[in-house]
C-alpha cells in the first residue's frame, strides 16, 4: 500500500522521478543514480551526515563506475538554513557535476536552492527522519534574517535507508514526529480558508496529507523505538507531505500558524542547551501553541459575534502596519512582514461580509474543526511519547516570549490561518493567554 501511495504521488509530480524507501537500500545508490544522471558526482554533507551515510554511497557508486568527490562541512555549531550556506555550496560545484546530498533537513534544503540556481538537478539520501522537505518544491531559508520558502525543485531522486533512519539520533525522529503532528492544526487553518472562501481546499493536495496522517502519527511509541515498519510509515508520511506541497504549488497543505509561530523562533536563532533549535522541534511546541488556540476557539460561541460591530472597531491597515514596526523594529523583516500582510488584509463592507458569513457558518465550520483537529491534551501526549518536545520551556521559550511570538506570527506570511481568524474577531490575545501555563496568564500583556 505505500509503495502504491508514493508511486501515484511520484507518477504525478513534475519534478521527482523516483523515491526508493527500504532497508539496505544504500546498496542500490549507484544503480539508482545511473537510472537518472550521469557524470560525476559531488557528495555533499555535514560530519554527521557523511558518517550516517557517506562512506556506503561512496562505494556503491565507485561500484557502479561513477566518478564522485567529497565536499564535507562541519556539524558543529549546527548548520544554519541560510541563502549564504547555499550560495557557497554552489560556488564549489564543477562543470558536469550531479550533486547527492546526504543528510536531514538543513543540507538537503541548501543543497536543494544550490542545484536549482545552477539549473541542474540533484539526488538526496536522507539520514533521518526528521523533516518534510526532501521532497517538497520549496526550501525554507533565512535570507538577510527573514525566512521564506523559496521555490525550487525538489529532489529528482530520494533515497532512504530504514536501517540508516533507525540509526538516526532519537530526537531527530521526535523532530519528524513533531513536523509531521504539525499538519493537523495546518489542516484546520485549511478547512477554515476554505469555508470562508479564501483558499479552497486542493481535492488532490489534501489527501496526501490528511487522508493518511491518523495511521503515521498513531504509533509514537514504536517510532520512539526504531521499529522499522512504524518509521516507514512516519518517513512515507513526511515525504508524501513534500510531495503534496510541490503539487499544490505551494506549502499550504503542510504549513500553518504551527509553522508561522516555529518559523520566528528560528528567524531568532533560538538555542537551547547549547545548541541552535531544530526545526521540528519548533514546529512541535508551535503545534501544541496552535491547537491549544483551537480548543480556546471552539469553546467559544461565534454565533453570538455582532460583525457590524467588529467591522466598526477592527484594526486599519495602517494600524497593523505601526503593529508591525513596533513588534519588529525598523528594518527588512518588517518591511516584508508588513507586504504579507497587506497581501491579505481586508477592512470595511469586506471584513463585514466575511465576519458575516462566519457568524452563519460557524455551526459547520466548528463541527469540520472538531471531526479532524486533535485536542491539545491528545497532542500532548503523543509528542511526548515520540520523543518530541511538548512544551514552550522544552526548548528554552519562556510564557512572555511564547505570547510575543504568537501576536507577530500571523504577519509572517500572506497565508490565513486560525491566528488571522481570531485576530478578525478581536480575540487573538485571548486566545494567545489561553496558551501559557495558568500561572502564567495574569502576567503578560499586549
Amino acid at each position: 500500500m505505500s509503495g502504491d501511495l508514493i508511486r501515484d504521488a511520484v507518477a504525478r509530480s513534475a519534478n521527482v522521478a523516483e523515491v526508493r524507501i527500504g532497508r539496505g537500500v544504500l546498496a542500490e545508490a549507484g544503480a539508482i543514480y545511473a537510472r537518472h544522471f550521469a557524470g560525476p558526482v559531488v557528495l555533499m554533507a555535514d560530519d554527521r551526515g557523511w558518517g550516517a551515510a557517506g562512506a556506503a554511497v561512496e562505494a556503491a557508486l565507485t561500484a557502479a563506475g561513477i566518478a564522485s568527490r567529497r565536499h564535507v562541512i562541519p556539524a558543529a555549531p549546527r548548520p544554519k538554513p541560510t541563502v549564504d550556506l547555499a550560495d557557497s555550496l554552489r560556488a564549489v560545484l564543477r562543470p558536469a557535476e550531479t550533486p547527492i546530498a546526504i543528510g536531514s533537513g538543513v543540507m538537503n534544503d541548501v543543497v536543494k536552492h544550490a542545484a536549482f540556481t545552477a539549473g541542474i538537478p540533484y539526488m538526496c539520501v536522507a539520514t533521518a527522519a526528521s523533516m518534510d522537505g526532501y521532497t517538497s518544491a520549496g526550501a525554507p531559508l533565512s535570507e538577510k534574517g527573514f525566512k521564506k520558502t523559496i521555490p525550487c525543485r525538489p529532489a529528482k531522486v530520494l533515497l532512504a535507508d530504514l536501517d540508516v533512519i533507525a540509526a538516526a539520533p532519537p530526537e531527530m525522529t521526535g523532530w519528524g514526529y513533531g513536523d509531521l503532528a504539525g499538519k493537523v492544526p495546518a489542516g484546520g487553518d485549511w478547512i477554515i480558508a476554505d469555508a470562508l472562501g479564501i483558499e479552497a481546499i486542493d481535492d488532490v493536495a489534501w489527501p496526501m496529507v490528511q487522508g493518511g496522517l491518523e495511521g503515521w502519527l498513531s504509533q509514537p511509541d514504536k517510532i520512539a523505538a526504531g521499529d522499522r515498519e512504524s518509521l516507514e510509515g512516519l518517513f512515507l508520511g513526511l515525504t508524501l507531505v513534500g510531495l503534496a506541497m510541490e503539487a499544490h504549488g505551494s506549502s499550504r497543505p503542510a504549513s500553518g500558524a504551527d509553522h508561522q509561530i516555529a518559523h520566528l523562533w528560528e528567524m531568532d536563532d533560538l538555542h537551547h542547551g547549547g545548541e541552535r533549535v531544530s526545526h521540528g522541534a519548533c514546529v512541535a511546541v508551535g503545534t501544541m501553541a496552535a491547537l491549544r488556540m483551537y480548543d480556546w476557539l471552539l469553546a467559544t460561541d461565534l454565533t453570538a459575534l455582532d460583525p457590524v460591530r467588529r467591522a466598526a472597531e477592527a484594526p486599519s491597515l495602517a494600524d497593523k502596519e505601526a503593529e508591525i514596526r513596533g513588534r519588529f523594529g525598523a528594518g527588512e523583516i518588517a518591511e516584508r512582514a508588513i507586504a504579507e500582510t497587506r497581501a491579505k488584509h481586508v477592512e470595511g463592507p469586506a471584513l463585514l461580509a466575511r465576519l458575516t458569513h462566519l457568524r452563519a457558518s460557524w455551526p459547520d465550520l466548528s463541527a469540520r474543526l472538531r471531526a479532524r483537529l486533535w485536542t491539545a491534551d491528545r497532542m500532548s501526549r503523543h509528542l511526548a511519547r515520540a520523543g518530541a518536545p511538548v512544551e514552550a520551556e522544552d526548548i528554552g521559550v519562556d510564557p512572555a516570549y511564547l505570547y510575543r511570538t504568537i501576536l507577530k506570527a500571523r504577519f509572517l506570511r500572506s497565508r490565513y490561518t486560525v491566528l488571522d481568524l481570531l485576530d478578525e474577531i478581536g480575540l487573538l490575545d485571548q486566545a494567545a493567554v489561553a496558551t501559557l501555563p495558568r500561572a502564567a496568564q495574569s502576567k503578560v500583556g499586549t
